[in-house]
C-alpha cells in the first residue's frame, strides 16, 4: 500500500443521491504484481453489421461480401427497439480519400454502443459546418425512424465546436469522451475493409485531426483520495462485478467485453488501481461526470495519470522512485497490456473494505487510423 501525495484537506461538497447500501463488491487482490502475466489471445477480429441486400436477408457472410466501397450505411438492427437508443457515438472528420477534385472526402459516422445504429454519410470538404451535421443528423432519425439521442459522445477535440453547436440546436448533451469504444473498432475495421479498397484511397496519408496527448496537470482537490493500492481481480470477478452493474452501483462504468472481443482466461487477474477515502462518495460522485478513460502508471516519472474526457490527463497520484516501485508499476503496465488493455478504478471507504462505492472498467485502446 502507498500513501498518495494529495493535499487531503476537506472541502465542502454538494449534497449527493442517497445509496441505501454500499455494493457488495469482489475483495481485489492487494499485491506486488508479477511480471510474469500471462498473455492475452489475440483479440478477435471486429466484424461490424452489414446492411441486409434484401428486408428478407439478415445475415451475410463476411467472406461473400462484396460491398461498395464508395456506398454509404444506413443500419438499424430490426430487432432492437428503437426508442431504447439513447446515446450515440459519432466522429466527423476527414478520410485518406480523395475525390474527384483531388480534396479529401470527409465522413460522417454513427452508431450506439451495441452496434444496433450503424450510419455512415460522405460529404466534400466545402460543406463542413454545423448545419450540415445538425441536417445529418436529423436525417438519420427521419431515415430509421430513430428518435434524437439524449448525449452523443464525440473524440475528436478539434471538432468540439462544430458538433457542439449542433447538439446544442437540437437539444443533446454533447460528450467529449475517448469512450468511443464501438466507433474506434468501427473505424478500425473500416478502415481494413473500406477506406483501403477505395479507388480514392491514399495510401501513407496522416490523419488531418489526431488525438491529443496532453502534459498531465494537477488534480482539482475535489478529486483527491487519501490512500491508493495496485490489486488485481480474476477475469471471472470482474465479469461477475458488470454482469448487473446498473444494480451494484450508483457511480462508474462498464464496458462490453464480448463487443470488445476480449479472449482471457477466467483466472487471469486484471490489472486495477483502489482508491481509498473517507468521502468516497463525493468522490466518486465528482469521478462519475468526467468521462474516465484509462490510468497510466509512469514508470520514468514516478507517478499515477488518470486521463477522462478528450484530452484531459491528471497527475493523479505520485510515488517515491525505489528499484521496487518502478518494478511494481512497470508490471502493472504489464499486466495490463496482457488483458488486452483492461483494467479499473475502484473507489472504496477503506482499502481493506469488501465494499466498493464506485466501479471504472477501463481499456486502452490505439487511436484509430483515420
Amino acid at each position: 500500500m502507498a500513501t498518495l501525495s494529495f493535499n487531503t484537506t476537506r472541502m465542502q461538497t454538494p449534497s449527493l443521491p442517497r445509496i441505501s447500501k454500499s455494493s457488495s463488491f469482489t475483495k481485489p487482490i492487494k499485491t506486488h504484481l508479477s511480471s510474469s502475466s500471462r498473455t492475452l489471445s489475440k483479440r478477435t477480429c471486429f466484424i461490424s453489421r452489414s446492411l441486409p441486400e434484401t428486408k428478407e436477408e439478415t445475415v451475410i457472410n463476411q467472406e461473400e461480401e462484396t460491398d461498395d466501397p464508395t456506398s454509404e450505411l444506413s443500419y438499424l438492427d430490426p430487432e432492437t427497439d428503437a426508442e431504447s437508443i439513447k446515446e450515440w457515438e459519432l466522429d466527423f472528420c476527414s478520410r485518406p480519400i480523395l475525390d474527384s477534385r483531388g480534396k479529401k472526402i470527409w465522413e460522417l459516422v454513427v452508431c450506439d454502443a451495441s452496434l444496433s445504429l450503424q450510419v455512415t454519410k460522405y460529404f466534400p470538404n466545402n460543406v463542413i459546418n454545423s448545419i450540415t451535421l445538425k441536417d445529418a443528423i436529423v436525417s438519420i432519425t427521419q431515415d430509421l425512424g430513430v428518435p434524437l439521442p439524449e448525449k452523443i459522445r464525440f473524440f475528436r477535440s478539434q471538432m468540439q465546436t462544430i458538433i457542439t453547436k449542433a447538439c446544442k440546436e437540437l437539444a443533446i448533451k454533447e460528450v467529449p469522451s475517448k469512450r468511443c469504444l464501438s466507433l474506434f473498432l468501427w473505424l478500425q475495421e473500416r478502415y481494413d475493409t473500406v477506406y483501403t479498397r477505395h479507388p480514392g484511397f491514399q495510401k501513407g496519408s496522416l490523419p488531418l485531426l489526431s488525438l491529443d496527448n496532453p502534459f498531465p496537470m494537477n488534480l482539482p482537490e475535489n478529486l483527491f483520495g487519501e490512500k491508493w493500492a495496485f490489486v488485481q481481480l480474476p477475469y471471472s470477478a470482474v465479469r461477475e462485478e458488470i454482469s448487473d452493474f446498473d444494480e451494484k452501483f450508483v457511480f462508474g462504468a462498464t464496458l462490453d467485453l464480448d463487443l470488445l472481443g476480449i479472449d482471457v482466461d477466467d483466472n487471469t487477474l486484471i490489472p486495477g488501481l483502489s482508491v481509498a477515502s473517507s468521502r468516497a462518495k463525493p468522490l466518486a460522485a465528482w469521478m462519475n461526470g468526467l468521462e474516465v478513460c484509462s490510468i497510466e502508471a509512469d514508470s520514468s516519472k514516478g507517478c499515477l495519470i488518470l486521463a477522462v474526457g478528450i484530452s484531459t490527463r491528471y497527475v493523479y497520484a505520485t510515488y517515491k522512485k525505489t528499484p521496487v516501485t518502478t518494478d511494481e508499476a512497470e508490471a502493472w503496465e504489464s499486466a495490463k497490456k496482457a488483458s488486452g488493455g483492461l483494467h479499473f478504478l475502484a473507489i472504496q471507504d477503506d482499502l481493506d473494505s469488501d465494499d466498493c462505492v464506485g466501479f471504472w472498467l477501463l481499456i486502452d485502446l490505439p487511436p484509430p487510423p483515420v
